[in-house]
C-alpha cells in the first residue's frame, strides 16, 4: 500500500511541476535571476517532499501550488509593471569601464577579482586589456564589449559583400532519411541515393548526419564512425 501511495504521489508532483513548468515558460529553465533561483530549488524540495510525504501529501501539494502561483505572478507584474524588474530581478553592474575595473562595483556584485578574471576567460578573454566594458547582468552571466582595435574583423571592416547565411536541413539523422524534411526541401529520396552514391556512400545507413542547403544546392554528408 505505501509503494502504491509513493508511486501515485511521484506522479502527482511530476504532473504538477510539468504544468508549474509550463506556466512559468522557458525563463525556470533557462537564465534565471535571483528569484526563479531560489523559488526553483524550493519548488524542488517541495516536490520530493510531497513525492514521499504519506501522511498529508495534500499539505507539500498546497505549498508546491502555492510558489508556483507566487513565480507565476511576479512574472506577469515584470511584464506589466517594467519598472519593478529593478527591485525584483536586480539590475546590470558594470564591473570594467574605458579598460578600467571598478573595485566598488566588483564589491557590490560580490565578485573577488579571480571570479571576475574567470568569467572573463569564459567569455574567450584572457587578457583583460582586451576589454572595453564588462558588464555583470542579473543573471549572473557577464556580458564583455572588446576594444575596437581587438575585435574581431568582420565583412563590414572589410568592405565585403557576402552572401545571406541560410540554415540547412537535415535530411539524415542516424542513418534514417528524414522523409519529411526531405520534401519540405523540394527533394525526394531518390534524388538523396542519387547523391549519397555519388559521393562515395552506399545508402543511408553510412550516413550519421546529412544536411541540404537549398539555397546553395549542397549536401553535406557526415558518415557515421
Amino acid at each position: 500500500m505505501d509503494f502504491l501511495k509513493i508511486t501515485l504521489t511521484s506522479l502527482l508532483s511530476v504532473g504538477v511541476l510539468f504544468v508549474i513548468t509550463k506556466c512559468m515558460g522557458h525563463k525556470q529553465v533557462a537564465q534565471l535571476d535571483f528569484f526563479d533561483y531560489i523559488s526553483g530549488i524550493t519548488i524542488g524540495s517541495i516536490a520530493a517532499e510531497l513525492a514521499t510525504d504519506l501522511e498529508a501529501p495534500w499539505k507539500s501539494l498546497t505549498a508546491l501550488v502555492i510558489y508556483g502561483l507566487v513565480s507565476v505572478l511576479l512574472n506577469l507584474l515584470t511584464t506589466k509593471f517594467p519598472r519593478t524588474r529593478k527591485f525584483i530581478n536586480g539590475t546590470p553592474t558594470i564591473l570594467m569601464n574605458n579598460g578600467k575595473i571598478i573595485r566598488k562595483n566588483l564589491q557590490k556584485a560580490k565578485l573577488d577579482l579571480s571570479e571576475f578574471l574567470l568569467l572573463c576567460r569564459e567569455q574567450g578573454y584572457f587578457d583583460p586589456e582586451e576589454i572595453q566594458t564588462a558588464v555583470f547582468e542579473h543573471n549572473g552571466k557577464l556580458s564583455v564589449l572588446p576594444k575596437a582595435e581587438k575585435r574581431p574583423a568582420t565583412p563590414y571592416d572589410l568592405h565585403l559583400t557576402v552572401s545571406p547565411a541560410h540554415i540547412g536541413t537535415e535530411v539524415i539523422m542516424d542513418g534514417r532519411t528524414m522523409g519529411e524534411n526531405l520534401s519540405r526541401a523540394g527533394r525526394d529520396e531518390k534524388w538523396l541515393e542519387k547523391q549519397i552514391r555519388s559521393q562515395g556512400y552506399r545508402n543511408a545507413g553510412e550516413i550519421f548526419l546529412g544536411i541540404y542547403r537549398p539555397e546553395e544546392d549542397t549536401l553535406t554528408l557526415y558518415p557515421t564512425e
